[in-house]
């Protein structure tokens, strides 16, 4: 037989007194705020309590199994994808799904309906010319995201703008490297964004070699004097200029009834700089709009401000 449990002396004394009515715990319970001390120590000394010991272990058991469920899920993943790359067809094979009429038509009609010498700048700029105004909307609008949460984030504290340790312009070494290199770096992103229709370059390229030229005028010479010199109305209206004339450029085609512009616009003679018929002022408006997306993030993560 289990022996019976032996009572603490002083809790069976308490007991006793509430048994006999001696101890009212309900008026305690009312009105918390006057409570018998003597009820209340009481009550407390044998409130149960955590077993910080056991909590602590059932944290590393749960952190221990978190691991391995984790590590599991992880090989799972890898080793799917790595079938998935063993089941892809081999480069160049001819039965491979994207060996298709698309592609014999791009290579084989690309230059006579676009009149590009660049087929990837033929495909990305006249035939899927919509997917890359969409990727023009895509930056567009993640400048306007940065622009609502730096805005609300200056209207709740105020950014202080600390004087940089190290000024650039004072080095002459630096100062008058990036003198020559800057006009050059810009030159050469505005030759990537007009000759894009006639070999490897294009919007996107050349845009981003001009936004790195602005990005390294404005280390040297500083924020302040970049924004004078490129303000941010500038950029605003730039990039809404660029997006618009993309917009209405491409939408012709939906009037038209065609893919490509040319029932009004001729393609010209592949080769030359003006042929292609809206690809090179098409690869002009998205370049301006990488240009002022990169220049515009550095500027915001920099100052706080446009």
């Amino acid at each position: 037989m289990l022996d019976k449990p032996k009572l603490d002396p002083e809790f069976s004394s308490i007991w006793t007194l509430w048994k006999n009515g001696q101890i009212d715990l309900t008026g305690s319970l009312r009105s918390p705020g006057h409570q018998d001390p003597a009820s209340v120590k009481s009550v407390e000394k044998y409130r149960p309590r955590r077993d910080r010991s056991a909590f602590s272990h059932y944290v590393q058991k749960s952190n221990h199994l978190y691991n391995i469920l984790a590590t599991v899920l992880c090989v799972f993943f890898a080793c799917l994808m790595l079938m998935t790359v063993a089941n892809l067809p081999l480069y160049g094979d001819p039965n491979a799904p994207t060996v298709n009429e698309v592609a014999e038509r791009y290579v084989e009609k690309g230059t006579e309906e676009t009149g590009a010498v660049n087929t990837v700048a033929g495909m990305i700029l006249d035939y899927r010319a919509f997917d890359t105004l969409g990727e023009s909307f895509v930056l567009f609008t993640s400048v306007c995201a940065v622009t609502i949460l730096m805005n609300l984030s200056s209207k709740r504290q105020h950014v202080k703008h600390t004087k940089e340790s190290i000024n650039y312009a004072d080095d002459m070494i630096v100062r008058g490297v990036c003198r020559f290199l800057v006009p050059l770096i810009m030159v050469f992103g505005i030759y990537i964004l007009l000759n894009g229709h006639l070999s490897p370059g294009g919007g996107f390229s050349g845009g981003a070699v001009l936004g790195a030229g602005l990005i390294i005028y404005a280390m040297v010479w500083g924020e302040e004097q970049a924004s004078r010199i490129i303000s941010a109305r500038l950029i605003k209206t730039v990039v809404l200029c660029s997006l618009g004339f993309y917009c209405v450029a491409k939408s012709y085609s939906f009037f038209t009834g065609a893919n490509h512009l040319h029932s009004i616009i001729s393609p010209g003679t592949p080769g030359r700089i003006l042929s292609a018929g809206l690809i090179l002022p098409l690869n002009v408006a998205v370049g301006f709009v990488v240009c002022c997306t990169m220049y515009s993030f550095y500027m915001f993560f920099r100052r706080g401000k446009l």
